[in-house]
């Protein structure tokens, strides 16, 4: 804050965030801090690039007022960024109720006597603030998201990192699911092994059977194992 006799100004110097052919305005706060009316005029040393609003007024006591310069919008990026325009204020006290029309060239000119306070106001230009990033397509359920890729086509790190992981996530699932169709096809085998192996000692079971009939005698312990035998793996495979 620039602080004079007459008012107190903020902020002490202009800074534009630079685009190129787009309007840029920024603001200067004058404060009154004095019980007396304070008359005010902004002059520039570049009229054509910028447009002052109010370039002249009054501020009364105890009191604010807002002006707003605006940059014309330029053709060319300014070499360095570097800008030479300067903003020159200057304030006198007025007549008690005085409007900005009771305001004449001659309250500000020094010869004539009169308490000129003047205050010299510098032009920055400034980067641009950025734009807010946009959402990614890969928040959506059920896709990946993409990594940005920069202006010179690099692909930035952390993005990267995201998307490789997100690719094993997508992936991992599908080796489980491999691993439980072998698991199953493996066991599937062994079943049907085993109900071959059933129908085997069913068929022997019947022939051994056939031949007791035949011969008239009881059940033999060889019939009694192979009995048992069938039972278990029955049991085996019902599970």
């Amino acid at each position: 804050m620039t602080t004079g006799e007459l008012l107190n100004i903020e902020p002490q110097e202009l800074q534009f965030p630079f685009e190129l052919r787009k309007q840029i305005s920024c603001s200067l706060n004058l404060l009154n801090k004095t019980d007396n009316y304070v008359a005010f005029k902004v002059k520039t040393t570049n009229p054509k690039k910028y447009c002052v609003r109010p370039n002249t007024g009054v501020v009364p006591p105890m009191s604010t007022c807002n002006v707003i310069v605006t940059m014309q919008a330029q053709k060319e990026t300014p070499l360095d960024m570097q800008c030479k325009d300067k903003f020159l204020l200057q304030c006198v006290f007025a007549s008690p109720g005085a409007t900005a029309k009771d305001i004449t060239p001659e309250m500000f000119n020094k010869e004539s006597g009169h308490h000129v306070e003047e205050c010299k106001l510098r032009v920055f230009y400034v980067a641009p603030p950025r734009p807010p990033s946009p959402v990614r397509e890969g928040s959506e359920e059920g896709s990946s998201p993409r990594a940005s890729v920069s202006d010179n086509g690099s692909l930035n790190a952390a993005e990267f990192t995201s998307v490789s992981r997100a690719h094993v996530e997508r992936h991992e699932p599908q080796d489980n699911s491999s691993d439980a169709r072998s698991l199953i096809s493996k066991l599937t085998e062994e079943k049907d092994s085993a109900i071959q192996l059933s129908n085997k000692l069913q068929q022997e079971l019947e022939h051994l059977r056939r031949e007791a009939k035949r011969n008239h005698s009881g059940i033999s312990f060889i019939y009694v194992f192979l009995v048992g035998l069938v039972g278990i793996i029955l049991g085996y495979i019902l599970k």
